[in-house]
């Protein structure tokens, strides 16, 4: 598996989580990476995505809660997940996107916020 997500869970409403994506590809430097999720009946949507320059760019649901980094040396995307909501319960993705080469998916990790 190339993208390897990891870090959800259950968590109750208010609380955080991190996920991780460690991408054991090449070029992990020169790609945007994202977060997508989808919850049961729904499309997937963008979460998160970061350049390869660092430039972000959110869903509005969650804007002002999450966050997203990269850490090049380690070729891993991390989303931090703050203010959790019930409505943010989906089983989330990490993308990853090159020119010219195209996208690639990690296997979903569930978050799941309830009480």
């Amino acid at each position: 598996v190339q993208l390897q997500a990891s870090g959800g869970g259950l968590v109750q409403p208010g609380g955080s989580l991190r996920l991780s994506c460690a991408d054991s590809g090449s070029g992990f430097s020169i790609a945007t990476m994202g977060w997508y999720r989808q919850a049961p009946g729904k499309t997937r949507e963008l979460v998160a995505q970061i350049t390869s320059g660092g430039s972000t760019n959110f869903g509005n649901s969650v804007k002002g809660r999450f966050t997203i980094s990269r850490d090049n040396a380690k070729n891993t995307v991390y989303l931090q997940m703050n203010s959790l909501k019930p409505e943010d319960t989906a089983v989330y993705y990490c993308n990853k996107w090159i020119n010219l080469r195209g996208n690639a998916w990690g296997q979903g990790t569930q978050v799941t916020v309830s009480s």
